[in-house]
């Protein structure tokens, strides 16, 4: 009986689905970042097996805040891609807008919803937005930081129904 439990036991262990895994860890840095690793000690992006982590992107070049944010959103696109992920990939955005209080904060976070909208069309992923008094890049409006699951978003779907229109006025 005790062979047949230990027999059994080791078939489970052996099987796929019940295998401790040791995933690798790879850093990586799209060109151009790679002082981020060199100099600054951080890794821009980090991939353990199929999850990858994208450190914080400023939102630093552009004449305009929305077209900063719009090249921190291509940043993140090539961080990604450096994993072998996609936007449609990721699951969890952060966001950390410069602001000094929360009308401010709501009218900063404008410009980034509409740029996202341009890079999640459906399927978005989970995101947390933070107002704060200060980024380490000083000009940068907003800084955002990712993380996706390789080729989840080919699998993606919503199961989520669209909320009821608002009662139409009155009339008196």
């Amino acid at each position: 009986m005790t062979k047949i439990l230990i027999g059994c036991l080791l078939a489970a262990l052996a099987h796929p689905s019940m295998a401790a895994e040791n995933p690798s860890r790879e850093h990586l840095a799209p060109a151009g970042w790679e002082g981020s690793y060199h100099q600054l000690h951080y890794t821009p992006v980090v991939k353990i097996g199929d999850r990858v982590i994208v450190s914080g992107i400023p939102a630093a070049e552009g004449d305009t805040d929305e077209a900063k944010i719009r090249w921190m959103f291509e940043q993140l696109k090539l961080h990604l891609e450096s994993a072998g992920a996609s936007m449609e990939d990721v699951v969890e955005l952060t966001s950390f807008h410069v602001s000094t209080d929360h009308e401010d904060f709501r009218r900063r976070v404008e410009p980034v919803l509409k740029v996202h909208r341009e890079f999640f069309k459906d399927h978005y992923p989970a995101w947390t937005a933070v107002g704060t008094t200060a980024l380490f890049s000083s000009d940068a409006p907003v800084e955002m930081r990712a993380e996706a699951i390789i080729g989840s978003g080919r699998r993606a779907r919503a199961d989520i129904s669209k909320p009821a229109p608002p009662p139409a006025p009155t009339t008196p």
